[in-house]
């Protein structure tokens, strides 16, 4: 392996699952996704709940595997994202990371944005990184039901923000959970702090948790061309992602 990363370096890895085909993750690349076990928030309307437990509660695929596919998809893929679950509640991701960009593959990452200084310490390995923002900072726990929660996210929001690394941040909407005085509460806190790329997209209900958000989504609902046109304003690059 290039970069001074070995094979053994990817011992341990948690991927609980594979996207092995997308292009719609890692922005201008065909990518695949791992999906790593762990998070510390119970968002309401995740999709990716089974990724919640810690290993050994989750159940992650073999290494041989993992790298089975690696080998497969080189010349195939242009880079790998690191999703979850929460890919940075794992002190080893730095490793995995280094070790899956020494094959010859671009680094995606999906973060929550819950631990600040691991992102700190992977930027540098990382080609784009996708934040998922969920709420004014001050609000937080309404969404991840944790305590506080916000407070880390705003730390790797300037983190993120302050580097060099492509990027975009991103809200999923429901009403149920925000409305839009928040959600333009929360658009100029991003703005305040100099956030450039900005989409909100729509909730969708497949493989919610979460029965009555389910139950309450509206197909193709979406915020009012109102609070479009106040977001375009904001940032310089602003999209709905239905």
């Amino acid at each position: 392996m290039r970069n001074g990363a070995s094979i053994s370096d990817l011992n341990g890895i948690c991927v609980a699952g594979i996207t092995p085909f997308t292009t719609i993750d890692f922005p201008g690349r065909l990518a695949g996704v791992f999906y790593l076990q762990g998070c510390p928030w119970r968002c309401r309307y995740c999709y990716n709940a089974e990724f919640w437990p810690l290993p050994p509660a989750g159940q992650n695929i073999l290494l041989e595997k993992i790298l089975q596919f690696l080998d497969s998809r080189k010349n195939q893929l242009d880079g790998i994202v690191f999703s979850g679950g929460e890919p940075t509640i794992h002190e080893r991701l730095p490793v995995w990371m280094k070790a899956v960009k020494g094959l010859g593959f671009e680094i995606g990452l999906h973060t929550g944005g819950v631990y600040p200084e691991r992102l700190k310490e992977v930027l540098p390995i990382c080609n784009w990184v996708g934040m998922d923002l969920k709420a004014p900072f001050d609000l937080y726990e309404k969404i991840t039901r944790v305590p506080q929660s916000g407070d880390a996210v705003r730390k790797s929001t300037e983190i993120l923000v302050a580097s060099r690394v492509p990027h975009e941040f991103r809200t999923t909407f429901h009403p149920g959970l925000l409305s839009e005085t928040e959600i333009l509460e929360m658009a100029r806190e991003l703005s305040a702090l100099g956030v450039q790329d900005y989409v909100i997209q729509s909730f969708h209900p497949e493989h919610c948790p979460d029965k009555e958000l389910r139950e309450s989504a509206v197909p193709g609902a979406g915020i009012s061309p109102n609070l479009r046109s106040t977001l375009r304003s904001l940032f310089p690059f602003f999209h709905v992602r239905e």
